[in-house]
């Protein structure tokens, strides 16, 4: 099984970002803790700060991965674009956020992507990447 990650802007400054908010682990290595509970999967991690970059991953992994797993950041709320990719193919994304965006700042509470996904993690910390991986492992045990 292929995963692929992708992480929208600013989560390159996990551990160091507003640890009250994000915590004070970095996701490079919450990532190796990840791929050392799941030997099995073949994971694939990408981050940017750029949006149209990240529109070039989902296009990449939409064809090439079992599953996305896709934390937007703060795209979320104004990418249009990244929506529409996501609509574009029949590949799972769940979306992931660390902190509880609907317990924040009103403008957090508009999302462009959700409605997209097959499903939305939000406000569990890190651990809502491994929860995402256990549900597209079983999205393919039906």
């Amino acid at each position: 099984m292929k995963i692929a990650i992708i992480n929208g802007p600013n989560l390159n400054l996990l551990g160091t970002r507003e640890p009250s908010i994000y915590g004070s682990q970095t996701f490079e290595q919450y990532y190796s803790l990840l791929k050392l509970n799941y030997p099995s999967i073949e994971f694939s991690y990408y981050q940017s700060n750029v949006e149209g970059e990240l529109i070039n991953q989902i296009q990449h992994f939409g064809y090439k991965s079992d599953g996305i797993i896709l934390n937007p950041a703060g795209y979320t709320h104004t990418s249009v674009a990244i929506g529409d990719c996501i609509a574009a193919f029949t590949t799972p994304v769940v979306e992931v956020h660390i902190s509880n965006v609907h317990a924040r700042e009103d403008f957090r509470k508009i999302s462009h992507v959700s409605a997209m996904c097959k499903g939305s993690i939000i406000g569990l910390g890190l651990k809502g990447y491994d929860l995402a991986v256990q549900w597209i492992i079983s999205y393919y045990k039906k």
